[in-house]
């Protein structure tokens, strides 16, 4: 891969966090003493972008009107911040905890936090909440039930790997000087102990078979062949130890295999059963409950009369999942206070992920709801195109809300925002490391704000994807991943940041109309 190293770019993402989580809570606690009140509130106006400046429904169209967000460029006072986003210690109290506006925050105004911000605040969040969870979120699972987990403890040999010596291949095991004269039983697969073998002797044996005590080296069936008397003659040079697989030539008992923090793969699975594991310890996967809302939403049929069809509720599960998250549940609340004040006191989920509402319209109930729960608003707005009215909030010890617009790729915008690095946290999975590729065609943005574009990866080239508008999803449904475009744009040629998508094959090879039918495998 072309430009900067992982190593170099994973340096400076270390460098840069701290800085980026003072630069959020400095914005909140700037919008906090402006206007006199805890941090949240609606959007100021902001440069027009790619026009996502409403809550939306959870759907595929139109939205509820609210506000636009303003950007974390703009000027700002000089204050000092404090927040509990400085600590990694949830159980220990805090003077300085705000908790959600009650009011509809109607003429309030905030300043939204960066799009790198923003994701520090709530990579460390998910971190607090991983270490309160402790080894309580441990569970030792059968080797079936582990694909996607996280190991909670390093994989180690249980045996020699192989056990025994075993034939690398189909052919004949020899001992001595050739020819040989060919017993007339072979060694199967399975077959314990065969019987030793003299000079000169040779047998027919399977691949992954034991080889007899003494041998000199396994003849592949296409390297040797036999006359009519029975003997076998080696068409090459034939070398001690040749195609012969030596006890713990993989590993011996004991070895670390693999760290804690390894992401179960089929492979993985693999390797532990050929290493002597029935079960594993892993990470529990973090509880998520979903919570609709909109009144103009379909589970079925054509889209009339100003109904649209649901593409949240679908789409959003499957991808929790793939983050590594347990959908508990997915309930359809409409525009119902009501309702969603109840369902949120009621959830015992480690994540609550609600779609659209996020505004401050005449039916986007999230910022009332946190308010009566006495929640923690720790992201409230981003500078990001599409996705920007998105928040993360704390709402009880323990337990996090990200609160996603209600336009489709505007939510998968504040999916891999703000949920993706929390999520990653509490399922105990590796952090990614950061990587760059030039873009194959230039890519407009937005003046102030962080711009986030579904790519297709060709070759060592990001290939932009028409298609990208905050209520579209046919760009994304082709994309490898999305490029992180900076304030301004980005020309042909210049190295952006890929976030990877939890898939990057796309079977039937459709792209949309305009990209490359290739797929990079993550």
């Amino acid at each position: 891969m072309s430009g900067q190293s992982a190593e170099s770019l994973a340096a400076q993402a270390r460098a840069a966090e701290d800085g980026a989580v003072d630069e959020a809570l400095a914005l909140v606690n700037e919008a906090r003493a402006a206007d006199g009140r805890g941090a949240g509130g609606a959007g100021v106006p902001g440069a027009a972008g790619s026009g996502d400046g409403r809550s939306g429904g959870a759907g595929s169209g139109t939205g509820r009107p609210g506000p636009e967000r303003g950007s974390a460029e703009r000027s700002r006072r000089t204050e000092p911040a404090t927040s509990t986003c400085h600590t990694d210690h949830p159980d220990q109290p805090d003077p300085t905890r705000h908790s959600a506006p009650s009011d509809q925050r109607t003429g309030s105004r905030h300043q939204a936090v960066s799009w790198s911000a923003a994701r520090a605040v709530a990579g460390r969040a998910g971190r607090a909440a991983a270490a309160r969870r402790g080894t309580a979120a441990e569970r030792r699972v059968p080797l079936d039930r582990a694909l996607g987990l996280t190991l909670a403890e390093p994989l180690a040999a249980l045996s020699d790997l192989p056990s025994f010596d075993t034939s690398a291949m189909d052919g004949w095991v020899v001992a001595g000087p050739g020819p040989w004269d060919v017993r007339a039983e072979g060694i199967l697969a399975g077959q314990d102990r065969p019987e030793p073998l003299s000079d000169g002797e040779a047998v027919q044996i399977a691949t992954g078979a034991r080889v007899p005590r003494d041998a000199t080296a396994v003849i592949r069936s296409e390297h040797g062949r036999t006359d009519d008397k029975g003997r076998l003659f080696a068409l090459g040079d034939v070398g001690h130890g040749q195609d012969i697989r030596p006890r713990g030539q993989e590993c011996r008992s004991g070895d670390q295999l693999l760290p804690a923090g390894a992401l179960v793969t089929p492979a993985v699975l693999g390797l532990a059963a050929a290493a002597g594991y029935d079960e594993l310890l892993t990470v529990a996967r973090p509880r998520v409950e979903v919570f609709i809302l909109g009144d103009e939403l379909l589970t079925e049929g054509l889209p009339r009369e100003g109904l649209i069809r649901d593409a949240l509720g679908p789409m959003l599960p499957a991808w929790l999942r793939a983050l590594g998250a347990e959908v508990t549940s997915v309930r359809r609340l409409g525009d119902d206070p009501k309702a969603l004040l109840k369902a949120v006191r009621a959830s015992d989920a480690d994540l609550i992920v609600t779609t659209g509402g996020t505004a401050s319209g005449p039916v986007d109930h999230v910022h009332p709801t946190l308010s009566r729960v006495d929640a923690e608003l720790l992201v409230d707005g981003v500078a990001v195109r599409p996705g920007h009215p998105m928040l993360l909030a704390r709402t009880k010890e323990g337990q996090h809300l990200v609160g996603l617009p209600g336009n489709p790729l505007a939510a998968v915008s504040g999916l891999l925002t703000l949920a993706e690095p929390l999520l990653r946290m509490l399922a105990g999975r590796p952090e990614q490391e950061p990587y760059t590729v030039p873009l194959q065609g230039a890519v407009h943005g937005h003046p102030h704000d962080t711009r986030l574009v579904p790519v297709v990866v060709r070759g060592e080239d990001a290939v932009p994807l028409r298609y990208n508008g905050p209520a579209m999803l046919r760009g994304i449904a082709a994309a490898d991943g999305l490029a992180v475009v900076a304030p301004g744009g980005a020309k042909a040629g210049r190295e952006v940041e890929i976030l990877d998508l939890p898939w990057s094959w796309n079977p039937a090879g459709d792209d949309g109309g305009d990209a490359p039918t290739e797929r990079r495998f993550t």
